[in-house]
């Protein structure tokens, strides 16, 4: 990576000298079909026309390519040697006007980064696909990689005969001799240029809609796979909620869809779950569900599709100055994805899935080292590509909520509204949107800016009453706090809930306040006088970004009674808190265990269900007592079969519970089962073992040494797809042996031979807490091998690499001594590095503090 990254403060430089007119790039990428070296690079031709503020005045464009052939300023022929350093194009000599004409050779990936090319094993047809955020595209074509850049750009690209292939802008004509030509874009950054090329599985729509002055608004819709993802691809599903989407956001924005038309692709080995190229939108294949999926893994799609529909407006319509204000469009994107998937789809408990996956992602990502302002300091590319967190999606997005709470939603949207006319087409910082809010709301934005986007951290919230000798509340107060190193106290609009059973046991609310909090102590007067409940939830309603804290009172009733608590949000957001005590380590693993056991089976929400079972799964392998860690593996697996075996057949419960007992399954009896429904021996009425449950069943038999490399091979035979494949690397590095983690371990960290799902499946099987002893030894060649890996490799694999292989495995003090021992002895290391590392090692030292709790609670009777 040295040599690849931009700082801010070159990107500011450049961005005052230079205004771009306009971008043609011609790609012939009919290379891609070849075998071995002469399928490695590709012709990229491009020509820039630009603007100097400065005539006379040097500056660089960007390239990554392994070969330049010849580069032209205003006609004049450069060395290519001399000016190309094999990631920038030195300019020196600028005139007012400029066109730049780069030709060169650049390199397919295997990454995920630039322009993938995959062979599919199924039928060895091939497949390409663009991915550039933040700054890929110079993988691609010479451009000047910044966002304030934005430029009109038409792209021409020479394919094999028979490919569909796709861009930004609609096709124009059709193709000659494979040369395929695009309609010239509005102007747009670099990053969301896209290409899709190959032998997809193309199906076509249409969206219609009249606008408010009279006129037809027709956008052509496309959504694509590969051939062997046909016969699983519910196209109509998504074109519903492709249609609904343009229908909420029409009805929302006031400003038309600007981009011609959409296309959804569907690619593979996809290293994000989507990304928003203007009318060219990628998506990450596993969203066409080869087997049976809960409604839940339907609604996540849903909310996808949404949340980059929103970012045709906030992000590519109206785009970041530098990625500081990332924020700006995935904040955004993140809120409007929920916004309207609950106000124009079918997934109407959208916000329970909003406060019980993507604030739990905040809420860590918030408690870590590296915890930044929602605006955020990004000093390079580097930087940025970390900040794609969950500081940046899901607390944005949070605040967006509380924001909406506080301002109210038609000011909101009217801000929006304003903000899209004013700066179409355009680059904004924080203080643009923040002056139309302020126009709309007439609320000090300023003020809330300061304490929700410019500081790091999360708040908590505890309730306290006082009760009178006829239980009635005499005063009811929120008690806020702040941790040490981040110890702003926020205003907080929250919604109190007092609960209480009823005559047939339901917990249900009978009273509710909104107050706005501020300071440390605040009263809630409105709720004096009122019976005394059972349950005080803040935060009821999610109106706020904060941690929710309990009184003694109430807690006991939700270790008592959790699961007759009929509001699915309200035991969402409980069963959240819940989550946040014990990894804060104020509840032991096994209290939160036994919650598991006990009320996880009366859950409702599906995607509730099984993010309980993710959780309990990192309790019992991460913040259990080591000594307590066999036991409730087994109350664990026997608590999962209990709901398996009479959950209603066929159900989304049914599939969740299959896939929670498989994980946990360790036992000689457990394993067997597992085989038994493999090979047909063993049944559980209504469950359906398609391959992708097959593959979930496999794993564990492999990681528990009852599945050898031939019943291995015997599954890949039934399975021999590109899915397949990826299943069995996962499986052949779980095996409980030491030559399978020695290879596992080479092919991913001392050679670059893998794709990067190849990588990821690898490490996946690679980690198998169930196998501390054998991974031991691979503790310090951890610590040892990193910084040579973020060297060497690209900065999507090295990530891979250093979160997937950190020795969370071995939760000990002797792996927290190694981790502040390589922090203290580099110093120097890229910031990036040293962060992840540090992000780590906190989870690690979390990790300790939870196992101590858990250690010191009382046996439960």
């Amino acid at each position: 990576m040295p040599g690849e990254n931009l700082s801010r403060d070159e990107a500011r430089t450049r961005g005052q000298l230079l205004s771009v007119d306009g971008y043609d790039v011609a790609l012939d990428v009919r290379s891609a079909v070849q075998r071995g070296e002469a399928a490695a690079t590709f012709r990229s031709r491009t020509t820039i026309r630009f603007r100097c503020a400065e005539p006379g005045a040097s500056t660089f464009a960007d390239l990554l390519a392994p070969s330049v052939t010849s580069v032209t300023l205003n006609g004049r022929e450069l060395d290519p040697a001399a000016v190309f350093d094999g990631t920038r194009i030195a300019l020196e000599g600028l005139a007012a006007e400029n066109t730049l004409v780069v030709d060169a050779q650049c390199a397919y990936s295997r990454t995920g980064e630039g322009l993938h090319r995959f062979v599919d094993p199924e039928d060895g047809e091939v497949y390409l696909y663009t991915q550039y955020e933040p700054a890929d595209a110079r993988r691609v074509f010479a451009n000047f990689e910044q966002p304030d850049l934005k430029a009109p750009f038409s792209f021409e690209v020479t394919a094999p005969e028979g490919w569909v292939v796709l861009s930004n802008g609609a096709e124009e004509g059709e193709p000659e001799d494979g040369r395929h030509r695009f309609a010239t874009t509005r102007p747009i950054s670099t990053y969301i240029t896209a290409v899709v090329a190959g032998p997809y599985h193309y199906v076509t729509d249409s969206y219609h809609r009249t606008l408010e002055d009279g006129s037809e608004l027709e956008i052509p819709l496309g959504a694509l796979c590969r051939k062997g993802l046909a016969r699983h691809f519910d196209a109509d599903d998504i074109f519903t909620v492709t249609k609904q989407g343009l229908d909420f956001f029409h009805d929302h924005f006031d400003y038309p869809y600007p981009f011609g038309k959409y296309d959804q692709a569907f690619v593979p080995e996809y290293n994000l779950g989507a990304m928003e190229n203007p009318g060219c939108v990628t998506f990450r294949e596993e969203f066409i569900f080869r087997g049976k999926v809960t409604e839940a893994s339907y609604e996540g799609r849903a909310n996808v599709i949404l949340h980059e529909m929103a970012h045709m407006w906030f992000g590519d319509l109206v785009t970041m100055q530098w990625w500081d204000d990332l924020w700006l469009k995935e904040s955004f994107a993140d809120f409007m994805g929920a916004f309207s998937l609950v106000g124009a789809t079918r997934f109407r408990n959208g916000w329970i899935t909003f406060a019980n996956r993507r604030k739990s992602w905040a809420y860590r990502a918030d408690q870590l080292p590296s915890t930044h302002p929602v605006t955020a300091d990004i000093r390079d590319l580097e930087d940025a590509k970390l900040n794609f967190d969950g500081i940046t999606y899901a607390k944005g997005a949070s605040v967006l909520k509380q924001l909406v709470a506080y301002a109210g939603q038609d000011a909101f949207l009217e801000g929006a509204r304003r903000y899209f006319k004013r700066h179409a087409y355009g680059n904004t910082r924080l203080t643009d949107l923040l002056a139309v809010l302020e126009e709309t709301s007439g609320r000090d934005m300023a003020a809330w800016s300061r304490a929700w986007l410019e500081t790091a951290g999360v708040n908590s919230l505890t309730p306290q009453a006082t009760y009178d000798a006829q239980d009635r509340i005499t005063e009811l107060s929120i008690f806020q706090e702040a941790p040490a190193a981040h110890p702003q106290l926020r205003p907080h609009r929250v919604a109190v809930g007092l609960y209480r059973r009823q005559e047939d046991g339901a917990l249900v609310r009978y009273a509710r306040a909104e107050a706005d909090v501020a300071g440390p102590r605040t009263v809630v007067t409105e709720l004096a006088g009122t019976e005394r409940p059972e349950l005080i939830l803040v935060n009821d309603d999610d109106l706020t970004y904060c941690k929710t804290r309990f009184d003694a009172e109430s807690l006991a009733t939700l270790r008592a009674r959790l699961g007759e608590l009929v509001d699915p949000l309200a035991r969402a957001l409980c069963w959240a808190a819940l989550w946040g005590l014990t990894r804060d380590g104020l509840m032991p693993a096994r209290d939160y265990l036994d919650l598991v056991l006990r009320f996880a089976g009366r859950e409702t929400e599906i995607g509730v269900l099984q993010s309980l079972h993710t959780q309990a799964r990192t309790a019992l392998e991460l913040y259990s007592a080591p000594e307590r860690r066999a036991e409730a593996t087994r109350e664990l697996a026997e608590g999962a079969l209990r709901e398996l075996r009479p959950a209603e057949p066929g159900s989304g419960h049914q599939l969740a519970w299959a896939r929670h007992f498989a994980s946990i399954a360790s036992s000689p009896a457990d394993l067997q089962l597992l085989r038994g429904l493999l090979d047909g021996s063993a049944k559980i009425d209504g469950l359906e073992v398609d391959q992708e449950l097959r593959w979930t069943f496999l794993e564990p038999l492999a990681a528990h040494g009852a599945a050898d490399e031939a019943v291995i091979a015997a599954e890949l035979a039934r399975d021999d797809t590109a899915s397949g494949r990826r299943h069995q690397i996962r499986c052949l590095a779980a095996r409980p042996a030491a030559e399978v983690k020695a290879q596992a371990w080479a092919d991913v960290v001392d050679s670059d031979a893998l794709s990067n799902a190849l990588v990821e499946a690898t490490i996946s099987g690679f980690v198998q807490f169930g196998q501390r002893e054998l991974l031991a030894p691979y503790a310090p060649r951890y610590f040892a091998a990193i910084e040579r890996v973020w060297q060497e490799r690209s900065i999507e694999i090295a990530m891979s690499v250093v979160r997937g292989l950190f020795p969370s495995w071995l939760v000990a003090q002797s792996t927290l001594d190694a981790a502040d021992a390589w922090l203290d002895g580099h110093a120097d290391a890229a910031p990036a590095l040293r962060r992840m590392v540090s992000e780590e090692r906190d989870d690690l030292a979390r990790a300790l503090r939870a196992q101590a709790c858990d250690e010191a609670a009382a046996p439960r009777p």
